[in-house]
């Protein structure tokens, strides 16, 4: 491996590490408990502001339960493996942890009666989610939404947000882009919504045929 290599990868081990650290759901804070690692060198490490040690490198690999060649970025690919939550929901990773947006499908279990309200938390970032099944609570600060399969969410993940299965009916899964430093999805093809057609489409009229306020009149023959 060449210095330039090395520099490189060592450049690149901050964001790993942080990825890998919310992958396993723990805050500076604890991680630092844990460890004996200062939160303040956590976090110049994570922002590319200190260079990692060896030492502090395996403290880590062994805390977040990973290998070092997956911090390096040397690790082969390989298929993911569903993560399970004491909640019971299960998490598949569609993107492996070495920075910039994360994919990942959630699936909570069906309840029998409607679910207390989520308990939310706020972070640095950026999230997007897509409801695939079921009907999912979505906390946004003092908001509350239940999204149903096809509805998108996006929001700045400093806000506190949680999610739950909104109540009796079966599981909720749902697709999650994560940008830990703030990055988000950007929409390359205009135009695809119904307000940008010429005529509003079948779905978005009612049952009599006309279309709703706002939208544009049938000139079709």
């Amino acid at each position: 491996m060449t210095v330039d290599e090395v520099r490189d990868t060592l450049a690149a081990m901050g964001p790993r590490l942080r990825a890998a650290r919310e992958r396993y759901g723990a805050t500076l804070t604890g991680v630092g408990c844990a460890t004996g690692i200062a939160v303040s060198t956590l976090s110049r490490i994570e922002t590319g502001r200190r260079r990692p040690s060896l030492e502090m490198v395996l403290r880590l690999a062994k805390e977040y339960g990973v290998s070092l060649d997956e911090l390096a970025g040397t690790a082969p690919a390989r298929t993911p493996r569903a993560l399970s939550f004491g909640d019971d929901k299960a998490v598949l990773p569609l993107t492996r942890y070495v920075g910039g947006l994360h994919a990942h499908k959630h699936v909570l279990p069906a309840v029998e009666e409607p679910p207390a309200p989520p308990r939310q938390v706020s972070h640095e970032g950026y999230e997007w989610l897509c409801v695939l099944y079921g009907r999912l609570r979505l906390a946004l600060g003092d908001r509350t939404l239940v999204l149903t399969a096809g509805d998108i969410a996006e929001f700045d993940t400093r806000t506190p947000h949680g999610v739950a299965n909104a109540g009796p009916g079966g599981p909720v899964e749902y697709l999650v882009m994560f940008g830990p430093q703030g990055e988000r999805p950007r929409q390359r093809t205009p135009g695809f919504f119904p307000d940008s057609y010429p005529t509003a489409p079948a779905a978005a009229r009612g049952s009599t045929g006309e279309a709703p306020q706002g939208a544009a009149p049938d000139t079709s023959p």
